[in-house]
């Protein structure tokens, strides 16, 4: 008769042979994700038109440094956030994970002035937005808001307005701190960016979004808007 193993016997030999890799496995994706790639679920409209509500967009976080996994201790650094670029930080009002564009670097003049950008007392030029870029935004949608290409020191990216809001479009002049960086969102009136809780430290930055990797329809019973799977961010 075949002997019954005890069931703490095998609970131990499930822990020695099953458990124990699995969880060296979890803990080397969480520590991969923590240091190396990431993606943010955007639910905001803030980055409209670039990044739209069920956006999920690859953080890139060895863009500029290496951090020790699960803080924000840096280990080496290589590179600083350019201006134009879209990264992810956590905000100074309350440690969220948000998702901006970089508008003024450590030492640069920042102003808005009826929503005019002037970045070192030059004012950012803009241009007519695509109708490809303007689309994703729903047809019922556009006509209460404006859109426009900003060149931002050769980087043009969209961004739009919406007259109807009350918002903060004049703004400044300040003068960014060292080692510290503007952020607004393209949706220029409905954004909580440094606007209001002020510029962001150097190592509060995450990482560089880059890529929208995939895409829901949160409108729309979360169906996936295949075509905007793995775009670039401008």
């Amino acid at each position: 008769m075949k002997k019954k193993i005890p069931w703490q016997q095998r609970w131990t030999k499930f822990l020695r042979t099953e458990a124990k890799p699995l969880l060296i496995m979890v803990l080397v994706l969480f520590a991969f994700r923590s240091a190396i790639a990431d993606w943010n679920d955007v639910p905001t409209g803030s980055m409209k038109p670039t990044i739209i509500e069920g956006d999920r967009v690859f953080v890139n976080k060895l863009a500029y440094d290496l951090k020790v996994p699960f803080t924000t201790w840096h280990l080496a650094q290589w590179d600083n956030p350019k201006r134009g670029e879209i990264v992810v930080f956590f905000s100074p009002a309350d440690d969220t994970r948000l998702v901006k564009r970089v508008i003024g670097l450590p030492g640069d003049r920042i102003e808005l002035a009826n929503n005019q950008l002037f970045v070192n007392g030059q004012p950012a030029k803009y241009e007519p937005l695509a109708s490809k870029t303007i689309n994703e935004i729903p047809l019922t949608e556009q006509p209460t808001h404006e859109f426009a290409s900003e060149l931002l020191a050769d980087h043009p990216h969209p961004v739009m307005v919406t007259p109807a809001l009350s918002a903060t479009r004049t703004f400044g002049p300040i003068i960014v701190p060292a080692d510290q960086y503007f952020m607004m969102g393209d949706n220029r009136d409905n954004s909580f960016d440094s606007r209001y809780y002020g510029c962001v430290a150097r190592n509060r930055i995450v990482g560089r979004a880059s890529t929208v990797v995939m895409s829901l329809d949160h409108t729309d019973h979360y169906l996936p808007r295949w075509h905007r799977f793995f775009t670039s961010l401008p």
